[in-house]
């Protein structure tokens, strides 16, 4: 780059976009990289406080901000995503579709410790939206040695650190559990829940089976649905360890493998995870799922409806962040609780 007065730039390219801030109206390029500098351009870059303006000088050794800023999109990319309009050095990752967003924290990590660049996400494995931005990219100074984005290149190897996971569509076949429902003593208050939860993420409910507290016929309802093509199944009630709690017991009993039954996270400790032949899973709800506004479920659904298998690991991590703090008005997923 070289460095002249702005009344003598007339002609000249500009090397970087130039900024205007007005509070509360805008924060905008006026002028972007590229644009060739007229006579009636110089009162503007005066008034945006430009009394020396930066023009490209071509060098062979040196990335402008923008070209560097492509280099760190395309090592963040994969399928389901888009990037943004590259504005002021600094280009968004867009997602493509609705799904969950999945992140290779090592690799963020190590671009991150290059230095002299930068990617910033939202947090991974949880839901984002069609057109939501998931992260951003730049390098800090306008020029940057192509020696450190090589760097940067090798150090993610041809891998991407961003993934979007899209939802597949599920069918739901939900186990209600529990002697008062099952005689008609009180009025099942839980399944409308689930499928309320459920129906955000385009799931279809394949079959509905209620049953009493014998282990034996919660097994018999949780197999009958699974004969008629489920590909999930929610059991609902009966998760405490109190004696007369069976549907741990039924779901072992059906289950291939049993990834969790208790998860560090409140409310929710007494979740249950478990998967049947080809990872159909079957999940145990507390009953705080059916009164608390958001919980374990909220957790971990969004990552089985896009087809992730959980293991141990994904529940133990879940600790630091694993504390609802039932706010007044509810922010979730804008706030601590997963995270």
């Amino acid at each position: 780059m070289k460095l002249i007065k702005t009344e003598d730039a007339v002609g000249q390219i500009l090397c970087h976009d130039i900024t205007q801030i007005i509070k509360g109206v805008t924060k905008d390029a006026v002028f972007r990289k590229g644009h060739v500098i007229r006579e009636e351009d110089i009162p503007v870059l005066l008034s945006v406080g430009k009394e020396h303006i930066y023009i490209w000088e071509n060098n062979e050794n040196m990335l402008h901000e923008n070209e560097a800023a492509q280099i760190l999109y395309d090592i963040c990319q994969s399928d389901n995503m888009r990037p943004s309009e590259i504005k002021e050095g600094k280009i968004e990752v867009i997602a493509d579709c609705d799904g969950v967003l999945k992140i290779d924290r090592s690799l963020l990590q190590k671009i991150n410790s290059l230095g002299e660049m930068m990617i910033a996400s939202r947090h991974g494995d949880f839901p984002v939206k069609k057109g939501e931005k998931i992260a951003g990219t730049r390098v800090i100074p306008l020029i940057i040695e192509k020696e450190k984005m090589e760097k940067a290149k090798d150090a993610a190897g041809g891998r991407s650190i961003f993934r979007i996971l899209p939802y597949e569509k599920k069918r739901v076949g939900i186990v209600t559990t529990g002697n008062e429902v099952f005689h008609g003593r009180i009025q099942d208050t839980f399944t409308p829940v689930i499928i309320e939860k459920i129906s955000e993420y385009g799931a279809e409910v394949t079959g509905r089976e209620l049953s009493d507290d014998n282990p034996e016929n919660i097994a018999s309802c949780i197999r009958s649905l699974l004969e008629k093509g489920a590909d999930m199944i929610i059991c609902t009630g009966g998760m405490s360890v109190d004696p007369d709690d069976k549907t741990p017991a039924a779901i072992r009993s059906v289950a291939g493998r049993v990834i969790t039954y208790g998860a560090p996270v409140l409310p929710g400790a007494m979740f249950l995870l478990a998967y049947c032949g080809k990872d159909v899973p079957i999940m145990g709800l507390p009953g705080c799922v059916m009164y608390a506004k958001r919980t374990i479920f909220d957790l971990v659904l969004p990552r089985i409806m896009a087809g992730e298998v959980l293991t141990a690991e994904d529940f133990h991590v879940l600790g630091e962040g694993g504390l609802c703090l039932s706010c007044p008005v509810c922010t979730f997923p804008n706030c601590g609780f997963g995270k």
